[in-house]
């Protein structure tokens, strides 16, 4: 049986009157990439949101590794090893580069504060691992040239690779992409297309996309899972999915 790294059961999400996700039901396989798709609207972020812990569903389980991440507390969450994007970029604009990607690594700090104010021993070794896990990441995304750039001067493509390289360097074991090419010109999309897979190719993370190119998500996803309005309409490979009647009316306003 496939080894399921992710697992949601019977998610509801409401805001009011308002049902943003009805009753979904969706894994996420270890080493894999799941495209989650659909029209605007359709709950996508909502399911990453519920996932993070930024919103909590009304019903439902969301189980990673034996925890319960809809009773887990949103600060613990990336520290079992789930980290995201986010559609509107969260970077602090007046840090550079180098100084956002440090600051991601927070959660992974062992060193007491007493530790860290004299900078020696065991603080000493711990800063010095994590300036060689950011120095990976910031290799991996070809962003050498701009580590001491304040990132609030940055064109927006670049920008969106730090925020990548953001969530990289908290070493997840599930990565959650919101978008993670939105606003791109087609050689931005291209790069960001190779870092993706680049990133699950050498480090085997099991990656959840959410992306409106559906060119992108049909060429790079393993399996689809299609919402509309909220319910879960589909789900399967991508050369099933893209056949699919209801899929098309969603989409297209037909059938066929």
């Amino acid at each position: 049986m496939t080894d399921r790294h992710i697992e949601l059961r019977d998610i509801f999400l409401k805001f009011g009157g308002l049902t943003a996700v009805h009753g979904v039901d969706l894994h996420l396989n270890k080493g894999e990439i799941l495209g989650l798709i659909g029209p605007n609207g359709a709950g996508k972020t909502c399911i990453i949101n519920c996932i993070s812990g930024f919103y909590r569903p009304q019903k439902g389980s969301i189980l990673f590794r034996n925890n319960e991440l809809t009773k887990t507390p949103v600060h613990s969450i990336a520290g079992l090893g789930i980290s995201r994007t986010f559609q509107n970029i969260e970077l602090y604009t007046g840090l550079t580069t180098l100084e956002n990607l440090m600051a991601a690594r927070h959660i992974l700090l062992k060193y007491g504060i007493l530790a860290g104010t004299v900078f020696f021993g065991k603080a000493k070794r711990e800063e010095l691992r994590h300036r060689r896990t950011v120095e990976e990441v910031i290799k991996l995304l070809e962003i050498e040239d701009i580590r001491n750039q304040h990132v609030g001067a940055l064109p927006y493509g670049l920008r969106k690779r730090v925020e990548l390289g953001r969530a990289l360097v908290q070493e997840p074991e599930i990565l959650l992409l919101d978008e993670p090419m939105a606003g791109m010109n087609l050689e931005e999309k291209e790069d960001m297309v190779r870092f993706i897979l680049d990133i699950h190719d050498l480090r085997g993370t099991s990656i959840l996309l959410v992306e409106h190119d559906m060119g992108v998500v049909m060429d790079i996803a393993d399996r689809l899972v299609v919402l509309d309005f909220g319910i879960k309409i589909a789900e399967g490979k991508p050369e099933v999915i893209r056949k699919d009647p209801q899929v098309l009316k969603a989409y297209l306003g037909r059938a066929h």
